[in-house]
């Protein structure tokens, strides 16, 4: 199945890159010249109120990474739009990515719950021209068209496990492979 922008990519469980081992990744940009996407699995023990102090007192939000790319720059998806969040690009017709960053400040600082709303993440995910399809090609993915919503709660291995399990029987077997088969 070949991706399109708004497809999630799962990591087949033979994966062993760090970044990418037992993941699921949203792709926010994908078109002739590359992809652009963002780990929706992997939460780090950064929290987005530590380097804004504008948000200190609001709930915890945490950042999750997003991949290897920029990994000094902050990102996000959301479900706000484009009329909350001025310059959001659509990704499709329940996901936005970015926008404008000081509108998601203002948003959060005035009380909005974006819990299951938006996600940050640290750094991306990219692949430059071809590089993703002869990726496919070789199994390191398998291409899910179904995204929506519900990867703003996609958290850990058991999200990943869900993916694949939601794609049939076919990948169930996968979910039981484990992580370090030298181990066994």
């Amino acid at each position: 199945m070949l991706p399109s922008q708004g497809s999630l990519l799962i990591s087949e469980p033979f994966l062993q890159n760090a970044y990418f081992q037992r993941s699921v990744v949203l792709l926010v940009e994908h078109n002739r010249e590359g992809s652009m996407g963002f780990v929706l699995n992997k939460k780090t023990h950064l929290i987005v109120n530590t380097f804004f102090p504008e948000l200190e007192d609001c709930p915890l939000i945490p950042i999750y990474l997003g991949g290897p790319v920029s990994s000094n720059r902050l990102f996000f998806i959301h479900t706000l739009g484009d009329l909350i969040i001025p310059d959001a690009i659509k990704i499709n017709d329940q996901l936005y990515f970015d926008g404008d960053f000081n509108a998601i400040l203002r948003y959060i600082k005035n009380g909005h719950s974006i819990e299951g709303k938006v996600k940050f993440f640290l750094g991306y995910s990219g692949w430059q021209k071809g590089q993703l399809d002869n990726e496919i090609t070789q199994n390191s993915w398998v291409v899910n068209h179904t995204s929506n919503s519900n990867v703003l709660f996609a958290e850990g291995e058991d999200y990943w496990k869900q993916a694949l399990k939601a794609l049939g029987s076919k990948y169930e077997t996968w979910t039981k492979y484990p992580k370090d088969p030298y181990l066994n």
